[in-house]
């Protein structure tokens, strides 16, 4: 017998929702920490490749996706993204040469400040970046489309407070960040 199927012989549950064992989880917690890991390693996977098409490092991508973010919040600067990427100064210098070099950021000198550089995902990069991803971009929106309006501000909240957690626990590693 498949894990697919049930052991009437029909298929499995085709809400595509985790197998509930009440008897080892009857919270559904470890199921769920164990898709949390699945998803984790698919992005991962994912990002890795998009840097080995790219022939970048993997540490590469994760600056992209900083300056990405950080385009929306304001521009991102070296000293910002040795800091979020807990890097040296000279290893934030050799990404950002080789992501410059592959046409995915730009460097701009601030207007009021010359010696403060932001760094600005190019257009090329993005178009790159976009036709790679498409195929997870149309994945994500066909899940979507499962889940009501509720559910996925539901969904939304938990994403948000999993990275404000994750944020804590990055600026605290050696112990408990403060609880809000």
């Amino acid at each position: 017998m498949r894990d697919s199927d049930d052991p009437a012989g029909g298929p499995a549950d085709a809400s595509n929702e985790p197998p509930a064992d009440p008897a080892g989880d009857p919270t559904g917690l470890q199921a769920f920490a164990v898709l949390l890991r699945r998803m984790n390693g698919e992005f991962s996977r994912m990002a890795h490749d998009f840097a080995q098409s790219q022939g970048l490092h993997p540490t590469d991508v994760q600056a992209l996706v900083e300056i990405l973010d950080g385009d929306r919040e304001g521009p991102v600067t070296p000293g910002l993204l040795r800091e979020r990427l807990r890097l040296t100064s000279g290893a934030v210098t050799a990404c950002l040469d080789r992501l410059e070099r592959a046409g995915h950021i730009r460097r701009t000198r601030d207007s009021a400040d010359r010696r403060i550089v932001h760094l600005h995902y190019a257009s090329r990069g993005r178009e790159v970046a976009r036709e790679y991803f498409r195929p997870l971009a149309h994945a994500t929106d066909i899940v979507r489309q499962r889940f009501s309006d509720a559910e996925l501000r539901s969904v939304v909240r938990f994403l948000a407070a999993m990275n404000e957690e994750l944020a804590a626990l990055r600026h605290h590693p050696d112990g408990d960040p403060p609880r809000r």
